[in-house]
């Protein structure tokens, strides 16, 4: 049924038609049925005149025109007998006549009894196809058929031709042989004499107003339906209207929600519009994993470049950056001028563990596609590419929505996601510094080492800052082009020693080349 309704309610013309042509095909119907119930009635009433008519004629010729003709009585039976005083009619005339009162008192009932051999001084009369067809099937003797039926008429008027045979008894062939008038002498018992034809006429109209009740219910009921099936196909026109614009409507929401998912993280996104998260201001305090990232050098490397061309370069290490995030599940919280702000465990987490786990597994993906970068960066013409810095905290924060009842941002505040800030400052450029808090659950992820015990601003106890010691890059560390005219070191991720060591070996290999020379 489901299919059903869905069908009608998807083409609601298909009910109006159904519906129409209901009640369109309701006249045929009726008349159908009022038809076959016209054509019963016929048969059963043609039937039964002509059985009473035979038991009739049968009766009148064993027990009335036999004892006449059995006795001394000078009565006899005769076709003419108004002519003679005293006679009776022969049963072929009784039939004649009792037809014809018949007819008379019965406009819708009449008899004949007729012959293709009839007495000379009889009127004459001409026999209907019908009724020679049927001489002609009783004669023969191969057919058994007993009673042919003969049906015409139109909507309006039905008419039943019911013959039967009358066949010669002995009286009868005794009679007819002897006659002066018979036309045929030669007559044999079981001859097929003439018919007897019974012709029963009805109005279909005197049927249809037998169920005047039920077709005025019908009526009103087909009517009924066809209303109904209007303001359905009114109601569905509406629908279909309020379809569209409901349509239309979502595909502008969708829209605007898709704009809107730009500006909000997947997750909030999702638990926003997936009805878990209020839009309400309201804070909880859990423990998360903070991250704080900015570009060392940042003003300076501005000052070198056009608008243009630092919005191309910024967006693409935004891009970057989140593509990342997103990947590793991290919480974005803002972009403030170069830096970035995330944090995972809200609004899902995994567990404190290894919600810091993925945050450093994150701050190395992003530290190494910066190394690839680089190379991108410089041979696309930026003489200084961006280096970031890196710090990781966990611990308790407030995270909710923060602001007013007409603005609000969904953000995190609390010391600890101070002291995130606070240990990016003191990373080197491509470093990563985390607390001994986050650090207590990578241990046997990173390999680390433990600054020197200081305290920050913003936090009154002293922390213990711990460098995460990155694998070398896959590039190597130094290249010189093909003429030897050039030397490039890479000095990324080297200490400070490291770098005078190197700086001294290069500067002594320069003056040994131009001695060399002089």
């Amino acid at each position: 049924m489901k299919w059903l309704s869905a069908l009608m309610t998807e083409r609601p013309r298909l009910l109006f038609a159904v519906v129409t042509l209901a009640v369109a095909l309701l006249p045929v119907c009726v008349w159908l049925d009022l038809n076959s119930m016209s054509h019963n009635n016929l048969h059963r009433q043609a039937t039964g005149v002509n059985g009473l008519l035979n038991s009739v004629r049968s009766y009148y010729s064993a027990n009335v025109v036999a004892r006449v003709l059995g006795s001394d009585d000078e009565t006899v039976a005769l076709h003419d007998y108004r002519t003679v005083d005293g006679a009776i009619p022969i049963p072929a005339t009784l039939s004649i006549e009792l037809g014809e009162a018949i007819s008379e008192q019965n406009r819708g009932l009449a008899y004949r009894f007729v012959s293709d051999h009839p007495f000379s001084n009889r009127e004459d009369y001409e026999l209907t196809a019908f009724e020679t067809d049927a001489l002609k099937i009783f004669r023969d003797e191969t057919d058994t058929r007993d009673m042919l039926i003969d049906e015409i008429g139109n909507i309006f008027d039905h008419q039943m031709f019911l013959a039967t045979p009358v066949r010669m008894a002995q009286t009868c062939v005794d009679c007819h042989n002897s006659h002066v008038n018979s036309p045929k002498r030669d007559w044999q018992i079981g001859d097929v004499r003439g018919l007897q034809i019974v012709h029963v006429r009805q109005p279909i109209a005197l049927n249809l107003f037998s169920f005047k009740f039920l077709l005025a219910y019908l009526a009103v009921a087909g009517t009924m339906g066809f209303l109904f099936a209007i303001h359905q196909l009114r109601l569905a026109e509406k629908f279909r209207t309020a379809n569209d614009e409901l349509t239309a409507n979502n595909t502008f929401l969708a829209d605007v929600s898709a704009k809107i998912s730009k500006y909000l993280e997947p997750q909030v996104y999702k638990s926003i519009f997936a009805g878990e998260r209020d839009v309400a201001i309201s804070t909880e305090r859990k423990k998360l994993t903070v991250f704080f990232s900015d570009i060392k050098d940042f003003t300076a490397t501005t000052e070198r470049m056009q608008p243009e061309e630092l919005t191309s370069l910024l967006n693409k290490y935004f891009s970057e950056m989140s593509l990342i995030a997103k990947d590793h599940g991290a919480t974005i919280d803002k972009f403030i001028g170069d830096a970035i702000v995330a944090f995972f465990g809200d609004p899902s987490t995994h567990g404190p563990a290894e919600d810091a786990r993925a945050c450093v597994r994150m701050a190395l993906d992003m530290q190494k596609r910066l190394d690839e970068l680089e190379d991108v960066w410089r041979s696309d013409g930026v003489e200084h590419p961006f280096r970031a810095r890196m710090g990781i905290n966990t611990g308790y924060c407030n995270v909710g929505n923060f602001g007013s009842d007409s603005r609000m941002d969904y953000t995190i505040i609390g010391a600890e996601a101070n002291l995130a800030a606070r240990l990016e400052s003191i990373a080197e450029p491509g470093g990563i510094v985390m607390s001994y808090e986050t650090y207590a659950h990578v241990r046997d992820l990173i390999d680390a080492e433990p600054l020197e015990p200081r305290h920050v601003k913003g936090i009154s106890r002293e922390i213990t800052p711990y460098k995460v010691l990155r694998p070398a890059p896959d590039q190597p560390k130094s290249r010189t082009r093909e003429d030897s005219e050039r030397l490039v070191v890479d000095l990324h991720g080297m200490d400070e020693r490291t770098k005078r060591e190197i700086s001294a070996a290069v500067d002594a290999a320069l003056a040994g080349r131009q001695a060399s020379s002089d």
